[in-house]
């Protein structure tokens, strides 16, 4: 009858060695998934920095945009006064020399 007891009590021992691998099988599982699920909201935050971010240049580049078409309406301006200005000038030139 000892050998039955003895029986058990190594079939127990070898359960709580199973148990106990199985256990720190489980932890590691899961520290490695809650590595794995800071970097995923880690990057999901990123990306919507990222988003934010491109908004704000998208917003920027309309608003430069909208600023050198302006500069280019008034560079027109100028230049066409320019011309009309040198026009002027020839004419009284013109007119001096006669």
């Amino acid at each position: 009858m000892s050998e039955v007891k003895m029986d058990s009590g190594q079939d127990l021992d070898q359960a709580l060695d199973r148990i106990t691998a199985s256990i720190t099988k489980l932890e590691g599982a899961l520290h490695r998934r809650t590595s794995r699920d800071k970097t995923i909201d880690a990057l999901e935050n990123d990306l919507q920095r990222i988003g934010e971010d491109r908004t704000q240049l998208a917003s920027k580049l309309d608003q430069a945009e909208a600023h050198g078409s302006r500069l280019e309406d008034v560079n027109k301006d100028v230049s066409r006064r320019l011309v009309a200005a040198m026009e002027s000038i020839r004419t009284v030139l013109e007119g001096q020399e006669s």
